[in-house]
């Protein structure tokens, strides 16, 4: 019952200071929270799924709901961890006395039920899962009686969790279907393919009508990766569970392979779009709209698509096109690798990047709060954080200070992909996007070759074996 109450929290992601006064440096005696300077640093995953557990007078803060619900799938899979809250909750509770105390569950109800409704809202993909939805309905058949109005609060919960959940696999099987299509056509461009093929230009001659419809690609794309996709893709085994990793079967993070994926295509198909024509003028022309379009990525908050260009314009069958660059006004392109750079760590990107997440932090409109990370550096930067520090303790204690950390990266993701894309849909462009054919690596050197023919010795034997 006595837990010990905690600040409200500003914001959801942002780990909030305990109040510092209830706690000192020394072990908390309920239940095995340490406290550092007012912060949780560490317990027994018992604690913290105790810690999360409401009762008639205690909620936990959502900073460390979001935060614990995120890293606990590393010790204990989500079926089993709301068993457990939901076992404790019953016995806590009384729940299964033959007399319910109505009183008190009707302090308690409302608790629980907004618990539930956090975790269906923030981790929907948890509850694809039978055994999810059948805790979920039990525990409300328990407090049900107590409240007609819990059985409504039940069915609102289910139907939007339904409609989530249904909208999510939707987008999932389209872009699946994409993939699949793509990847047959990716064989077929060997060579120079036949003239029939429509080039970017042909559909779509505007620089920021281009960058647009990327960023609708981009959050369209972001919006299915759920945020305990970043945590599964660095499940070990834990080492205090000498059987098996939490997610033995399969590692549940489809969506952010399928954004790397594309992410990788959109290299490519620089690429294959500034190798293709056949004159130097007109390849030229494709690479200065390419860094139009990068400009108005970078302009518009798209690290993403902007990254990918510069990938694509930087593969070396690209780059050794000295003929075709001489026609081209480089200095934009300078200055938009300059701010890609990966020296420093990419300090100059990630000086751009916090400047878009502080425009977007104060927008008024949704163009302003745009904030499309370059994604395989993020994810990076999770990998660091995962592997520099132990999940776990030397006394068995589950290290919180790294999750909050964690939750806090993870966070400002999920705030940047719920914005809502404010351009204008151009199913066509869209369309050329996900489907124009793209060069392999061997195709591109081919294209390449044939463009502007080998310089020296080790292109001419290249040039040779690919033929």
């Amino acid at each position: 019952e006595g837990m010990p109450q905690t600040l409200s929290s500003t914001s959801m992601f942002t780990p909030c200071g305990f109040s510092p006064h209830l706690h000192t440096s020394k072990e908390d005696e309920q239940g095995g929270l340490i406290f550092q300077d007012g912060n949780l640093t560490s317990a027994s995953l018992d604690a913290l799924i105790q810690h999360l557990i409401p009762t008639t007078d205690y909620y936990p803060e959502k900073a460390y709901i979001f935060t614990f619900l995120l890293s606990s799938r590393l010790f204990i899979e989500p079926h089993e961890l709301l068993s457990r809250v939901c076992h404790k909750c019953i016995e806590q509770q009384r729940l299964d006395d033959p007399v319910l105390d109505k009183a008190r569950i009707r302090k308690f109800g409302p608790k629980i039920l907004q618990l539930l409704t956090e975790w269906t809202e923030t981790f929907p993909y948890d509850f694809q899962e039978e055994r999810m939805i059948g805790h979920l309905k039990d525990m409300i058949h328990r407090i049900a009686p107590c409240d007609e109005a819990y059985w409504k609060k039940m069915n609102q919960l289910l139907q939007t969790l339904n409609q989530k959940l249904a909208t999510l696999s939707h987008g999932q099987e389209g872009i699946v279907k994409i993939s699949a299509a793509v990847s047959d056509k990716l064989v077929a461009f060997k060579s120079k393919p036949p003239s029939i093929q429509r080039e970017i230009l042909s559909v779509c001659s505007d620089p920021y009508t281009l960058a647009q419809q990327l960023t609708h690609v981009e959050l369209e794309r972001l919006s299915h990766i759920g945020p305990e996709e970043f945590v599964q893709a660095f499940v070990h085994k834990d080492p205090l569970d000498g059987t098996k990793s939490c997610f033995s079967e399969q590692k549940k993070t489809s969506n952010l392979e399928a954004y790397v994926k594309w992410f990788n295509r959109l290299c490519y198909l620089v690429a294959t779009e500034i190798c293709m024509p056949a004159k130097k003028k007109q390849r030229a022309q494709v690479i200065e709209f390419f860094i139009d379009v990068a400009r108005e990525c970078f302009n518009i908050g798209n690290f993403n698509s902007l990254m990918a260009i510069i990938s694509g314009m930087n593969m070396s069958p690209v780059s050794r096109l000295k003929k075709t660059w001489s026609k081209v006004k480089t200095a934009k392109f300078f200055i938009l690798e300059h701010q890609m750079d990966p020296t420093g760590n990419f300090y100059n990107y990630r000086t751009a990047l916090r400047g878009a997440a502080h425009r977007s932090l104060t927008a008024h409109s949704n163009r302003e709060k745009i904030v499309i990370p370059f994604f395989s550096l993020l994810i990076k930067d999770i990998y660091f954080l995962n592997e520099g520090c132990a999940n776990r303790l030397p006394n068995g204690h589950v290290n919180f200070e790294k999750f909050l950390e964690l939750a806090k990266q993870v966070g400002e993701f999920i705030t940047w992909k719920q914005v809502e894309c404010p351009f204008e849909q151009d199913p066509n462009i869209i369309h050329y996007l996900h489907t124009a054919p793209i060069f392999t690596e061997d195709g591109l050197y081919l294209a390449s070759y044939e463009s502007e023919s080998p310089e020296n010795q080790t292109e001419k034997d290249r040039w040779k074996s690919l033929r």
